[in-house]
């Protein structure tokens, strides 16, 4: 059996500290062979930067996901083609800098970990994810079985349909981008686990990560209006499957929710 962990996207400051205080002792307590950790918000709320990858890839994660807001942070651009555990959506134009899939080996064999980026409601026009996937996935399949789709998408129809047409094929696919964990968690029929959102990497009390006032005055007013990163104490979100290493089949799943004091993160 293989243990992987995902945590959902890391908001700002507060979610990576946590993460970089929690993830090595969670890995431990919860004998974890591979982490997979998504950091598209992870540099003041928008994008990524070739340090906080690394500072991700130290704590623990053996693969640092993204979606729409990674090209935010201008650094990024020629980072992500020299470090390939930094994954950017597939369904990019072919051309575009970096990877959308990397297979890396463990102990108990190779996990192939894929990024895609919906199309629903979200603002990018990028190729379609449903043939992207496909291709991407009956590829990597002829390195192993185990395989973790993150997708990053807005729509929970989207998201259910990329379970179902890749159910059987890939051991794990699971959504982020709302930042609200979804109470989905399940093994589809022919062995693939799914949850439509892992949630996030943030501060508990506030929308989303940003500070609540700061939102509530957007709502009510629908005046411009700069949000800024909630501040207390964070919780980890995310999910955890157990993998048979031969088949690639999900054995069990389940919601992960780790609370963290942001006094006791370094």
């Amino acid at each position: 059996m293989l243990r992987i962990l995902f945590l959902g996207d890391v908001v700002g400051e507060p979610g990576r500290k946590a993460v970089m205080a929690r993830l090595p002792g969670l890995k431990k307590e919860r004998e974890i062979d591979f982490a997979i950790v998504n950091g598209e918000n992870s540099a003041g709320g928008r994008g990524i930067t070739p340090k906080i990858t690394i500072d991700l890839l130290r704590s623990g994660a053996a693969v640092v996901t993204s979606g729409d807001h990674i090209w935010d942070q201008p650094d990024i651009i020629p980072f992500l083609p020299t470090e390939p555990r930094l994954l950017r959506p597939l369904n990019y134009p072919e051309g575009v800098p970096g990877a959308g899939s990397v297979v890396l080996e463990t102990a108990k064999g190779p996990v192939a970990v894929v990024n895609a980026q919906g199309r629903t409601f979200m603002k990018q026009e990028l190729e379609n994810p449903f043939l992207a996937l496909k291709a991407e996935v009956a590829r990597l399949r002829q390195e192993t079985p185990v395989i973790v789709v993150d997708f990053h998408a807005e729509a929970t129809s989207e998201k259910q349909a990329i379970g179902r047409l890749l159910d059987g094929q890939v051991s794990l696919v699971v959504g982020t981008h709302t930042h609200v964990q979804t109470a989905d968690e399940c093994i589809l029929p022919g062995g693939t686990a799914f949850l439509c959102d892992a949630g996030m990497c943030g501060v508990k009390e506030s929308v989303i990560g940003s500070d609540i006032a700061a939102v509530l005055e957007k709502y009510t007013r629908a005046m411009p209006t700069r949000f800024y990163l909630a501040k207390g104490e964070v919780e980890l979100r995310g999910v955890l499957v157990d993998v048979e290493e031969g088949t690639g089949r999900a054995i069990h799943v389940e919601r992960v929710v780790e609370r963290v004091a942001l006094d006791a993160a370094p």
